[in-house]
C-alpha cells in the first residue's frame, strides 16, 4: 500500500467534514450561541489537517483495492474524531469517551446517544450532530461525488470497498451513473421530507435535521422525547413514509420516479420489505390493543410507528416501547436484526440475506427430497451466485455471534440482559434504541465508560459489514 496515495483521499475527506463543520458554525454565529468556537475551532482544525496531504501529494487515477479499503475504513474512523472535537471542547455531558460515543453514532447512523438532556444543546452543535447522519448515510459516495476528482477505476475502486456487494451487484449502471443516482435520490428526499415536514407544522431548523436523520435512517432528534414531543399524527404520518422510502435500494427508487413505478414492485425484495412491515404492524397493533391503547387507531398509530421505525433503522419514537408486552418486543427486535435494503441507507442484517437465508432453507428441504436434483436460488428471475448465497450466509453467521459476544461483554460489566442484548443488536443494526436502560425514551449514559467503547466499535463493524474492519485489522494476515 502507499501511505501517501491513503493520506490523500482521507484529507479530502476531512476536508468535506470542514465544510459541514463551518456550516454549523455559521448557524452559531447567527443565534449567537456557545456552539460558535468549539465548530469555529474544529472546522480550522479539520481543513489544515486535511489540505496538507493535498499541497504534498500528487492526484492518482489508480488506486489498488486494499488500498481503497483503508481510505475508506479510516475515513470513517479519522470522521468520527474530528466529530468528537467540538463535543468535547462544548464540555457538559461529553467526556472524551461520551464525545467519541456520540460522534461514531452519528457517522455510522445508529441513533444511539449519551444526552439525557438534548434541547440543552445550542443549535449550532444540534445542526452538526444532525449532520453526522447525512455524511454517514451515504458514506463515501457523497464524498467522491462532492469533492474527490476520482474517475475510472479509482471511483470503481472505492465504490466497491464502501458499497455493499448485494447492493452494488443490483445497480445495472456504470459507476458514475450510479454514484448521481444515488445523490439525487438521497438529495432529492432530504428536500422533499424538509418541505412536507414544515408542512406538517414543524419550524424550518426542525424540519432540516429531522430530514437528515430520516433519510440517513440515522433517528437523532433535536428533542429530548425524539418525535413524541411534536404529537402529531401528521409529522409521524410524513416521516414513517420517508423512513419506508429510505429503507428501499435507491436505484429502484430511481427507475420508479423516472421509468415505471410498478418496477418496485415487481421486485421481490420490495415485496418481502413491505409485507413483513405490514405483518409486523398488525401483530402489534393487536398485541398492544386494550391493556396499553384503548383505542385501535392508537395503537395502530403507535405500532406503524415503531416498527417502520425499528425496522429501517432510523430509530426515531413517538412512544416508550419498553412498557410494551414481551410479544412486541421481540417483533421489534426481530426488525432490529433485519432491518431494510440492501442500496438503501439502512443497517442491520438486510431484507436480501434474510430472504437469501429462507430460500437456501427451502432448497435444502427440496434437496433432501431430491438427492440429486440441481436446485439454485432465484431472485427476481435471475440466480443467485452461489458465492453470494455462501458470503449472505456467512455474514448472518458472524453477525449474530458479534451481536452475542457483545451482550456478553456487557452483562460482565454489570448490564442487564435485555439492556445488553438490545443495546448490542441496536449497535450492530445501527438502530439506536433497544430495552431497558436503552429504551426508545432513554439514552446510553447510563452504560459503563468500557461498554460504550465495545458498543462503538460493534456499530462501526455493522455499519462496515464486518469483513471491511476485519479485513483491515488483520491485514498482515490474510494477505
Amino acid at each position: 500500500m502507499r501511505p501517501q496515495i491513503i493520506l490523500r483521499y482521507v484529507g479530502i475527506v476531512l476536508l468535506f467534514n470542514a465544510l459541514f463543520l463551518l456550516i454549523s458554525a455559521s448557524i452559531s454565529a447567527v443565534n449567537s450561541d456557545s456552539g460558535l468556537f468549539p465548530l469555529l475551532y474544529s472546522a480550522v482544525v479539520t481543513a489544515m489537517l486535511g489540505v496538507f496531504p493535498l499541497i504534498f501529494v500528487p492526484p492518482t487515477e489508480h488506486i489498488f483495492n486494499d488500498e481503497g479499503l483503508t481510505i475508506v475504513i479510516s475515513g470513517w474512523i479519522l470522521s468520527s474524531v474530528i466529530g468528537a472535537l467540538p463535543y468535547i471542547m462544548w464540555g457538559g455531558p461529553f467526556t472524551i469517551t461520551n464525545a467519541w460515543f456520540e460522534s461514531v453514532s452519528g457517522f455510522t447512523t445508529t441513533g444511539s446517544s449519551i444526552l439525557a438532556n438534548i434541547e440543552a444543546l445550542p443549535l449550532g452543535l444540534l445542526f452538526w450532530r444532525s449532520t453526522t447522519h447525512w455524511i454517514g448515510g451515504i458514506g463515501i459516495v457523497v464524498f467522491m461525488l462532492a469533492v474527490v476528482p476520482a474517475t475510472g477505476q479509482s471511483a470503481m475502486v472505492l465504490y466497491k470497498s464502501e458499497i455493499s456487494s448485494l447492493a452494488a451487484d443490483n445497480f445495472q449502471h456504470r459507476t458514475k451513473k450510479t454514484l448521481q443516482i444515488l445523490l439525487v435520490v438521497y438529495v432529492g428526499l432530504t428536500v422533499l421530507e424538509t418541505i412536507f415536514l414544515m408542512l406538517a407544522g414543524m419550524n424550518g431548523f426542525d424540519a432540516l435535521t429531522h430530514s437528515f436523520s430520516t433519510i440517513a435512517t440515522g433517528g437523532f432528534s433535536t428533542k429530548n422525547s425524539s418525535i413524541a414531543f411534536f404529537n402529531s399524527p401528521a409529522i409521524e404520518s410524513v416521516i414513517i413514509v420517508f423512513m419506508i422510502l429510505s429503507g428501499i435500494h435507491f436505484g429502484l427508487i430511481f427507475v420508479a420516479v423516472t421509468d415505471k413505478p410498478i418496477r418496485l414492485w415487481k421486485s421481490s425484495i420490495v415485496r418481502y420489505y413491505l409485507c413483513a412491515l405490514a405483518v409486523g404492524i398488525l401483530l402489534i397493533t393487536f398485541n398492544i390493543y386494550g391493556d396499553i391503547y384503548e383505542t385501535v387507531s392508537g395503537a395502530l398509530r403507535f405500532a406503524a410507528f415503531q416498527v417502520v421505525s425499528l425496522a429501517t433503522s432510523t430509530g426515531f419514537a413517538n412512544a416508550d416501547s419498553s412498557y410494551w408486552p414481551g410479544f412486541s418486543k421481540l417483533v421489534l427486535i426481530f426488525f432490529t436484526l433485519q432491518c431494510a435494503c440492501a442500496g438503501s441507507t439502512s443497517g442491520g442484517i438486510k431484507v436480501d440475506r434474510t430472504l437469501i437465508f429462507w430460500k437456501s432453507f427451502i432448497r435444502q428441504f427440496r434437496k433432501l427430497r431430491h438427492p440429486k436434483a440441481v436446485v439454485s436460488i432465484r431472485l427476481d428471475g435471475a440466480v443467485i451466485d452461489p458465492g453470494i448465497i455462501e458470503a449472505g450466509l456467512l455474514y448472518i453467521a458472524l453477525y449474530l455471534i458479534v451481536v452475542f459476544i457483545s451482550s456478553l461483554i456487557l452483562t460482565g460489566m454489570g448490564v442487564d440482559l435485555m439492556s445488553a442484548f438490545s443495546g448490542s443488536a441496536a449497535a450492530m443494526g445501527n438502530v439506536g434504541p433497544g430495552f431497558g436502560m436503552v429504551s426508545s425514551l432513554s439514552n446510553f449514559s447510563e452504560i459503563p465508560a468500557m461498554g460504550k467503547w465495545v458498543l462503538s466499535i460493534v456499530m462501526l463493524l455493522g455499519r462496515l459489514e464486518i469483513f471491511g474492519l476485519l479485513m483491515l485489522i488483520f491485514y498482515r494476515f490474510i494477505r
